[in-house]
Parts: structure tokens; C-alpha cells; sequence
């Protein structure tokens, strides 16, 4: 299998990366082990988790994903994994997190006792890629750099990552590390996928300029791009059918950005371009996001190991500049389908 490197890290993973943040509420232990199972006997070397899963977040159940996780780990040898986990971000933004009583701050404290649970809970002894989940806008961000850069030097982190950031993060955090000669983030882990191309706008740029690696999340818009939603349909027990009809507003807010009259538009054309080419849509969407030279690994999820036929599928294709130039097409015709 072809391996792309992280950034400039010595970290070579699969242009596939298994994503976890259903283990312990869509998947039961069960099935996240057929999941990784299936994923690891593919060729994937490279897994993805965070300090606050399973979603959606919750004070009871924050953590499972990594002892799920961790269980499976011990049946496969260590150096044969890459794992990357997340520390939360700043409890002053968007989201209060289910851990340290809502507290959270990309701080030294904070850092520290996030790493600590992570390696406890997978039962390992280093992270490869430790990455923060979303900005930290109050701290300092040198002080955060300096906070990353400390577990780097105690060996229990071997590279950074940041998430959910933009181009003036991004620069400023890496700059300072380079001035400090401090560990700098490697990897950038944001959404991006046919329905939302905002990467492209400034962050492929910048990406490209510094020799760092995009890592995108929700390449089939969060199963949007399956066309499941399409023609009325809001599936029973789906993502969106039940973020919909969650109490928490951030829940219902994500069900409309992601599942709208543009979305389903855009997919419906996107379905048409994945008939003509004898693609499944699932694969024509995974494909596309693997395809930038910025890009090292796609993050992937799965409620069921059966889903991951048509996502592994795309490792084998090689889309092809009519494909490509029709999905452009799609995206000239309904602009930022997501907002």
C-alpha cells in the first residue's frame, strides 16, 4: 500500500485513516472491533481518536472510545500502529466539554492531564500524533506551544497536530515554534469534502507553503454525500435524523448546516457524476478528498464494519480530470452548499 508522509514528520500513514468517534454509542465494543479489524487487515496503519469520545460528547460517557480503542490495541504490535488522539480545546468557545468539569484550556494543566488519561485509557506509552481538538482563543498561544512542545520532549508525544483552525492560527502557532525552536503542528485536522471546500479558500495554501498536511475530516459529509438524505428522506436513528432532534442547540444547528436545501442539491448532481463514472457515491466522495497534494491521510468513520467496503474501495481509484472538472462544475454552480 502507498504511505504518505505527515508534515514533515518521520510519520508514514495510509492515505486512509480509521476515525473512532462512534465507539461506545452507534458502534457497541463488538463492532468496533470488526471495524478495526477490517480497517487494519485493508492496510490501514493509521487510527484517529480524542479525550472527549464518543459523540455526541457526554460527561458519563467521555473516554470510552479510548478504552475501546485501547482494548484493541493490545492484539496488534505497537510500531505496526500510528495513533493520534486529541486534548480538548478551550472551554471559552463554541462547546463546553464533558471533562475537567467543563473547564478546559489549552494550558500546561490542562495539556498535561489530558495526555496522561489518553495514555492511560489506550494502555500505551506514546501518542505519534497528539493534536489539539479545536483553538484555544483566550491562552496565550505560545504558552500552548510551549505546553505541547514539553511532551514532545518527555517522549510521550512524538508530533503535533492542531484541528478545526484557520490560516492565521495555523502560521502564528508555527511560527512561534520555530522561533522558539520548539515542536511545531505537523498536521491540520478540518472538515473538508465535496459539500464544504472552505480548505481551499486559504488553508491549501498555507499548508502547501509550510509543509504541513491537511488531515480532513467528514469526507462524505457526515454521510450526506451517500445521498441517504435525499428525496425527503431523513433515515430513522441516522447522524442527522437524530442530531435533529437533540435537546442541545449545537446539535440541531449541525443537523441544518449539514443537511439543507444546497446540500441536498449539490449531492443529487454529485450522485449523477458517480453513476456516470461506475462509482458508488461514498467512494467518488473519499476519493476526491485524497486526492490534493496537501492531503496524507482522509479520517474516515463507520457505524458498521460492512460501511467501510465502499470508503476502502477509493484507495483504488485515480479520479480522473472529467470526473474532477465535473465536480468543480457542481461547486461553481452551488457555492459553499454548508455556509
Amino acid at each position: 500500500m502507498e504511505h504518505r508522509y505527515v508534515g514533515r514528520s518521520g510519520l508514514r500513514v495510509s492515505p486512509i485513516c480509521m476515525g473512532t468517534m462512534s465507539f461506545g454509542t452507534w458502534s457497541d465494543r463488538k463492532e468496533s472491533f470488526k471495524i478495526l479489524e477490517k480497517a487494519y487487515d485493508s492496510g490501514i496503519n493509521f487510527f484517529d481518536t480524542a479525550e472527549i469520545y464518543p459523540v455526541p460528547p457526554t460527561v458519563e460517557l467521555a473516554g470510552l472510545t479510548e478504552e475501546i480503542f485501547g482494548e484493541w490495541i493490545k492484539t496488534k504490535a505497537r510500531d505496526s500502529l500510528i495513533i493520534a488522539t486529541k486534548v480538548a480545546g478551550a472551554a471559552s468557545g463554541w462547546f463546553i466539554p464533558p471533562i475537567r468539569h467543563g473547564l478546559t484550556a489549552v494550558d500546561r494543566h490542562n495539556v498535561e492531564a489530558a495526555v496522561e488519561g489518553s495514555l492511560r485509557r489506550m494502555g500505551i506509552d506514546y501518542i505519534d500524533l497528539y493534536q489539539v481538538h479545536w483553538p484555544d482563543t483566550v491562552i496565550p498561544i505560545d504558552e500552548s506551544m510551549e505546553a505541547l512542545d514539553r511532551l514532545v520532549q518527555a517522549g510521550k508525544v512524538r508530533y503535533l497536530g492542531t484541528s478545526n483552525e484557520n490560516a492565521y492560527g495555523l502560521t502564528k502557532a508555527n511560527t512561534i515554534a520555530d522561533y522558539e525552536g520548539w515542536a511545531r503542528f505537523e498536521s491540520i485536522q478540518n472538515n473538508f469534502s465535496l459539500l464544504n471546500r472552505r480548505f481551499l479558500d486559504e488553508l491549501a495554501n498555507a499548508c502547501r507553503r509550510e509543509q504541513i498536511s491537511l488531515l480532513p475530516y467528514s469526507p462524505i459529509g457526515g454521510g450526506v454525500l451517500s445521498g441517504k438524505y435525499n428525496g425527503g428522506k431523513m433515515p430513522l436513528n441516522s447522524r442527522f435524523d437524530e442530531y435533529h432532534k437533540h435537546e442541545n442547540p449545537r446539535q440541531k444547528a449541525m443537523s441544518k448546516r449539514f443537511v439543507n436545501k444546497d446540500t441536498l442539491a449539490s449531492t443529487e448532481k454529485y450522485l449523477e457524476i458517480a453513476k456516470k463514472a461506475d462509482l458508488s457515491p461514498v467512494t467518488l466522495a473519499t476519493a476526491w478528498s485524497m486526492h490534493f497534494d496537501f492531503v496524507a491521510s482522509t479520517i474516515v468513520g463507520a457505524r458498521s464494519a460492512d460501511q467501510l467496503d465502499e470508503v476502502l474501495l477509493a484507495q483504488e481509484v485515480s479520479l480522473s480530470e472529467d470526473i474532477l472538472s465535473e465536480c468543480n462544475e457542481v461547486h461553481d454552480q452551488i457555492p459553499y452548499p454548508m455556509g
